[in-house]
Order: C-alpha cells, then structure tokens, then sequence
C-alpha cells in the first residue's frame, strides 16, 4: 500500500512537469505589435549581455507596435504641410520648344475664304496659298496663384496641427507601452531564472537524499520506503528542473522578439530582479501628475482641439472665399520675337445655396466634437481607476513578497530541522520530503511574489504618465 502511494506520488509530479511543459499560448505580433520587431542583425555565436536599460533600449529602437506608430505620425506631418501648401502661393514655371504644322482647309480656310483675304490684302486674284503651313515655336510661362481668405482652410490648418499634436502624443503613449512591454518581459525572464536557480538546488537537495537515503538502505539501518521516497523526490525535482528550463527559453524568445533580437541570438541576463518598497503615496496626488504627464490624455485633448477646428472649418464654409491668380508668357514664333503676354486677376466665391449639405457637416462635425468632450471625460474617470487600482496592486503586492520571504525562511529551518532528524535516526525522510516540498512551494511563491510586486509597480508607473522616465526608479534599480 505504501508503495501505491510512492507511484502515485511519482505520476503526480510527471503530470504536473509535463503540464508546465506543454506549449502554452504565446503573445506574438500576430496579435498584438508590440510583441513584434524589425530584426537588426542575424543570430551569432557570441552571448549577448542585456541589461535592462539596453533590452528597453533596443525595444525603443526595434518594436513593431512604436515603428508603426512613427509611421502614423509623419503621414500627418505630411497632411499638415499639404494644408498649409493651400495658402502659400503656388508658382509654376513651364516651356516648351516644337514644331508645329496646320491644315488651313481643316480649320475652316476654303480656297474661297483664302482668296477674299487676298483681296483684303491687295494680292492678285490669282495669287495661290498652300493650305498646309508650318511654324517653329517657342514658349515661356509662369503661373501664379494663391488663396487670400479662406475659413474653411484656415480651420482646416488648425485641425490638421492638432491632428500632428495628438499623433505626438500617441506616439509617446505608445514609447510607453513598448517600455512597459519589454521590462515585463525581462523581468518575466529574470524570475524564470530564479525558477531554474531554485529547482538546480533542489535536485541537488534531493540528490543528496536519494544518496543518504541509499546509504542508510545498504547499512541496514533504513526501509526500502525511504530510498524509494528520497527517489521518487529525485525525480520529480529533476522534472521540475526540465519544466523551468523551458518556461525560461520560451521567456527568453519572447524578450527577444519585443526588442529586435533575432530569436536563435544567446542572450545572457545581468540585472538581478530587483526589490524596492514605495514611499505612500495618496491617490489624488497621483492622478495629478498622471493628468500632467499622462500622454494618452493629451493625446485625446488634442483631438478634442482637431474635431473643434473640424467644426469650426464647416461652419465657415458660408463665408467668401479670395484667391488671386496671374501668368506670364513669352513666345518667339519662326525666330521672330513676339510681346509676351500678362494676366492678373483676383476672385471671389460666394456660397448662395448649399444649406442642406453645410447643415449637414456641421452636424456631423459636432457629433465628433461632443463625442471626443466625452471620451476626454470618461479618460478622466478612468485615470482615477487606475491610479487607485494600481495603488491597490503596489500595497498588497509588497505584502505578499513579505510573507512570501517569512515562509522561505520557516520552510528553510523546517528542512533543516527534518534533515537533522533523519540523520540522527530519530524520523524516516517522509516529513523530510514533505518538508522540502514546501520549502519549493515557498521559493517559488516568493519568486512569482517579486514578480507581480514589479509589475504592480510598472503599473503605477504607467498610470502617473512617468513609466518611460521614471522606471528606475519605480523598480528601485
């Protein structure tokens, strides 16, 4: 019966390594940019040492998700320019040299109309012309033109500044969330190394047991239960050691791929997971530096200011409009030179009757403003959830990391006790191993601890809008 008991053990702790092996769902681009990157460099045989100041480096330089986001932002640079271009003069300059043949008769010139004009011109009746002519011509020309007044251009300039302005912030908002992205992976990485230190010592541990355990067999002085036991400990501890092994590669590839790290790269980790306790800190202090810094919300208040202009743009469609226009040309016919020719002239464009189409903009236009007053609001809101939220997570994380230690440290002076025990004859090695499975449990509580207690503080971080500047400080490197 004891034996059933050791295999079932044993099956247990098969299924639970296999379980931690077995391919999980892991982020990709696919689904979300900013687990993507533009690869700078082929995989080598050197180790690469990352820091973590240089993995968030390399994800400011490399990801996916902020590349696009750039991208975004001078597609607008280039639309503000074109509205601008509507109000600066547009000067064109044009020439051109040929040669040029005409057909008289197929431009209305009969034989008849050609003879009246030589009569015109004191020519005989019997004078012939050819009604197929020829010229060489060269010509010059410069256009000039420019609006003078237009509202609906000059809110329509407005707007597109401010569209500029909140693609600026996006952009920052989205910086953020690149550095946000690869510290969680790194730091994810960091505590699977801590996962794989932790199950190293205790195949070690329980290698020494397996080996005392079968000492103490061979001398007659231990049950065959207790070399079983001390095995099957062995051999769970050692699967458990191949399921760290694996979380920490597949952490690894995901680390490289946020920050433009070509997946078969050697990477070495030097930032040990780091430990720093906040001072308090109240909820309304923070969410007044989160409205000051937060670039998410100036990113929608410049919009708020685009759709205003928008707005503004439709209902200046009633008024006039001023251009100016003008040209000058200079012609040489058959090596002939000829006065150039001028033109000047200025416009205006009165809408009479479009009201049903300018009402309709407007309304429209303000639907898009109200709405934007609305989201801007709402964000408000919700960067009070969040600050407190965050708050929350910080306080009872720091909590869990401390209980998590005192347990690392009760577990490590039950082990020992038990280790004594077992040495000195008193006890069999079950509540040795019993024990050793709780000091496992403990560690990696406490690892996972740290972990989230991080997080809890890049969280914080990101909610005041200082993730991105402050991160070392938050992180208490």
């Amino acid at each position: 019966m004891q034996i059933s008991v050791v295999r079932k053990g044993a099956l247990a702790g098969a299924l639970l390594a296999l379980a931690a092996m077995a391919p999980a769902q892991n982020p990709s681009s696919a689904t979300n940019p900013f687990y993507g990157s533009v690869t700078v460099a082929p995989a080598t045989e050197a180790t690469l040492r990352l820091s973590l100041d240089e993995a968030i480096a390399g994800g400011l330089r490399n990801n996916l998700g902020l590349k696009e986001s750039e991208s975004q932002e001078k597609n607008l640079h280039g639309q503000r320019n074109e509205a601008l271009q509507m109000f600066l003069p547009t000067v064109t300059l044009t020439g051109g040299t040929g040669v040029h043949q005409h057909n008289l008769a197929s431009m209305g010139f009969a034989p008849a109309t050609v003879q009246q004009f030589a009569k015109l011109l004191g020519m005989s009746a019997g004078t012939s012309f050819s009604s197929i002519t020829r010229d060489d011509l060269t010509e010059g020309r410069l256009d000039y033109q420019q609006t003078l007044f237009s509202g609906p251009v000059i809110a329509a300039y407005k707007a597109a500044g401010a569209a500029v302005d909140a693609s600026h912030f996006a952009t920052a908002d989205t910086r953020s969330r690149v550095v946000q992205t690869v510290a969680s992976a790194y730091l994810r990485a960091v505590a699977a190394a801590s996962e794989v230190t932790n199950a190293e010592a205790r195949v070690r541990q329980a290698q020494t047991l397996a080996d005392h355990a079968h000492e103490r067999h061979v001398a007659g002085v231990a049950a065959n239960l207790d070399e079983l036991r001390a095995k099957v400990e062995l051999q769970t501890q050692q699967q458990s050691l191949l399921a760290a092994e694996n979380t920490y590669e597949k952490s690894l590839i995901l680390l490289k791929r946020t920050m433009g790290v070509a997946p078969g790269q050697k990477i070495e980790l030097n930032d040990p997971a780091p430990y720093n306790e906040l001072a308090a800190e109240t909820p309304e202090a923070v969410k007044t530096v989160a409205l000051s810094n937060r670039p998410d919300y100036k990113q929608l208040q410049s919009l708020a200011k685009e759709y205003e202009a928008i707005h503004l743009a439709y209902r200046l469609q009633r008024l006039p409009s001023l251009s100016f226009s003008g040209s000058y040309a200079a012609s040489r016919v058959n090596g002939a030179g000829t006065h150039g020719n001028f033109e000047a002239a200025g416009s205006i464009q009165v809408p009479l009757f479009r009201e049903a189409k300018l009402r309709g903009d407007v309304d429209t236009a303000r639907a898009q403003w109200a709405s934007a007053q609305a989201s801007l609001d709402d964000l408000r809101g919700s960067i009070d959830q969040q600050v407190r939220a965050a708050l929350l997570d910080v306080t009872a994380t720091q909590q869990l990391v401390r209980v998590a230690r005192s347990n690392v440290e009760l577990a490590t002076r039950t082990v020992s006790d038990e280790t004594d025990r077992v040495n000195a004859g008193v006890d069999d090695n079950l509540p040795l191993v019993e024990a050793q499975a709780s000091l496992a449990s403990a560690e990696n509580n406490l690892v996972e601890s740290l972990y989230q207690f991080n997080l809890a503080k890049l969280e914080l971080a990101q909610a005041a809008g200082l993730l991105e500047t402050k991160y070392r400080d938050y992180l208490g490197r």
